[in-house]
């Protein structure tokens, strides 16, 4: 049997959960963390896993397996951990029974994210220890660690990863899996319920913990030294510390950290002694060099290095050397290919029948939808984060009322987010009477993720069969009035249109789902039953076509513009919205 395998950073985390001997696993999926809890799935007969509505029950869950007696992981994107901070710093404070494992992804750079913040800094706040791998093996490795630190020090483990160790491959060496079990569970209120008495004692508790795994990072392996030379010392971490080996190559000497909180300041200082120049290199806040400086220590780290952005190889060598890699010069505008929504996706009809209404605002979220303020439709006023879209369009609604503005506001957000954060924001506007027009793109699926179920779709992450949140009956049991809930086809154009003009016209909260799958889904027997997706494309006859380019406008990927207008048949879905909007009635469907 081969025991080396190409795994990405995730795929080796999952691996080391399955070697460890977890028990329970739950996550909402995010970039670029998501491919964890996927690939635990594939271990369904050993473990149990599942797909939360968002990182604050995915974390409270874990919790309760951990309680309970179970090895137990959560896993998320950096923001997710924003979400999950209120369990996760008391958690800190009443420890576990079984091992319980924090898998947070950071996103140096912002490649699928509204914003870059360095979840290291949680460490300190929550006093958490912390893990940082910085490939594959270290990955899975770190993993299997974490529960064992978590139960020693009775402590949850973070183990902070960034994207290019989470989607990164290396060979990682398998080993079979440690069945564990289920630890006894004892009842013991002073331990597990944190009222302020309890609280009060445990946080002095937490004192003694810190300063046990402050020993333990100053003398445990995985933070080890790399003599090589006395002119240059490198302390670093992560994937940091590749691209570190790169640029200061085998001349240097390296600190590799993989325990990063409680910091090991004892073996930093001897490092540092053994140097001539110390350089901290880490990407995003000077977590590492504020540390050391902080207990004494010279080291040259963010008056040289990027403070924000991804690192690669190239930025760290200009930065502290001043050299620059030969590249070959292009012209970059010729190549940039901005984001949008797939041909046939069921949230342009909406989009293109929403931007043509007036005199409103469009408070947006996070999902594919996001896209709707790519030009052409340019349809979205704000996106801040999960869930704000409704209550953020209800905390506008009601300054328009105020300053007597007839401006309306409607709220955009998906389907499987409105699950995530979004219900109670409609309770806001429900409770509070406001006069918001609150939109529900229900796509069938998790979508920009990469298809993950949610409790919309009927199916579990483990691929049973499972409960559909009825959208339209939750949102009349949180006080929506029946009458004022609309469910439409969003590649119906003049469905879409009379939702939007009647629940405008109203002055009282509204709802309108737009219900229809998701264009790149993996259509289940139930969508074929309760959707036409029969083949369709449309072509244009160019004999009616007068290059008015109002089919342009959808912002549709698969019309091209040139001397004609033309339409890509590999790329057309046959949706049809670029027929509804053509004057002309150029565009024909041919099934």
């Amino acid at each position: 049997m081969n025991n080396k395998h190409l795994l990405t950073g995730n795929e080796a985390v999952a691996r080391g959960a399955y070697e460890a001997g977890l028990m329970f696993a739950s996550a909402y999926p995010g970039t670029p963390s998501t491919e964890i809890l996927e690939t635990l799935a594939e271990y369904k007969d050993s473990l149990y896993c599942e797909w939360a509505p968002n990182e604050k029950v995915a974390l409270e869950a874990a919790i309760g397996a951990s309680i309970a007696g179970g090895r137990a992981l959560a896993a998320m994107k950096h923001v997710g951990v924003n979400v999950a901070a209120d369990p996760l710093f008391t958690a800190a404070y009443t420890g576990v029974n079984g091992g319980l494992v924090l898998a947070a992804a950071d996103d140096p750079g912002q490649h699928s994210s509204q914003n870059e913040q360095d979840n290291r800094n949680y460490a300190i706040a929550a006093r958490l220890l912390m893990l940082e791998p910085s490939d594959s093996q270290e990955a899975k490795d770190f993993t299997k660690l974490g529960f064992e630190l978590s139960e020693r020090f009775d402590m949850p483990v973070m183990l902070r990863l960034t994207t290019r160790v989470c989607h990164s491959k290396s060979v990682v060496e398998f080993e079979e899996r440690q069945e564990v079990g289920a630890k006894p569970y004892e009842k013991d209120i002073r331990k597990y319920v944190m009222v302020p008495a309890n609280a009060k004692v445990k946080r002095a508790h937490l004192e003694d913990v810190l300063r046990a795994m402050a020993e333990y990072s100053n003398t445990c392996e995985i933070n080890r030294e790399e003599i090589n030379g006395t002119e240059i010392g490198v302390i670093s971490a992560g994937v940091a510390y590749q691209y570190a080996k790169d640029v200061f190559g085998p001349e240097a000497s390296y600190l590799k950290l993989g325990m990063t909180y409680p910091m090991p300041l004892e073996k930093i200082k001897a490092f540092a002694s053994k140097v001539k120049k110390l350089y901290v290199i880490e990407e995003m806040d000077p977590y590492m060099e504020r540390q050391i400086k902080e207990a004494g220590i010279d080291c040259i780290g963010k008056d040289v290095i990027p403070a924000y952005d991804e690192l690669n190889t190239d930025i760290i060598r200009k930065a502290v050397f001043g050299e620059e890699a030969p590249t070959l010069s292009s012209d970059k505008t010729a190549v940039v290919r901005p984001p949008a929504m797939c041909a046939g996706c069921p949230h342009r009809g909406f989009f293109y029948a929403l931007s043509k209404k007036k005199n409103i605002m469009v408070t947006g979220d996070i999902g594919c939808y996001t896209l709707g303020a790519a030009a052409p439709l340019a349809a979205l006023d704000t996106t801040v984060c999960m869930g704000a879209s409704i209550s953020m369009g209800h905390g506008a609604a009601k300054v328009f009322r105020a300053s007597n503005s007839d401006k309306k506001v409607v709220a955009v957000i998906g389907d499987s987010t409105f699950f995530h954060s979004g219900i109670t924001s409609l309770i806001d506007v429900t409770y509070n009477k406001g006069v918001s027009v609150s939109v529900i793109l229900d796509n069938r699926i998790t979508g920009m993720t990469g298809h993950q179920q949610n409790p919309g779709t009927g199916l579990t992450l483990m691929g049973e069969p499972a409960v559909e949140v009825d959208i339209p009956m939750l949102c009349q049991a949180i006080g929506m009035k029946k009458e004022n809930i609309y469910t439409v086809n969003p590649l119906k154009l003049a469905e879409v249109d009379a939702a939007l003009d009647e629940a405008l016209a109203k002055d009282e909260p509204c709802v309108i789902i737009t219900k229809w799958p998701c264009v790149l889904k993996k259509f289940t027997q139930e969508d074929k039953s309760s959707f036409d997706l029969s083949p369709k494309k449309c072509v244009i006859d160019q004999e009616k076509c007068r290059k008015c380019k109002m089919c342009v406008k959808t912002g549709c990927p698969a019309i091209y513009s040139g001397d004609t207008i033309t339409i890509n048949r590999e790329s057309c879905t046959g949706c049809g919205v670029c027929a509804q909007v053509c004057p002309f009635d150029a565009i024909k469907e041919v099934k």
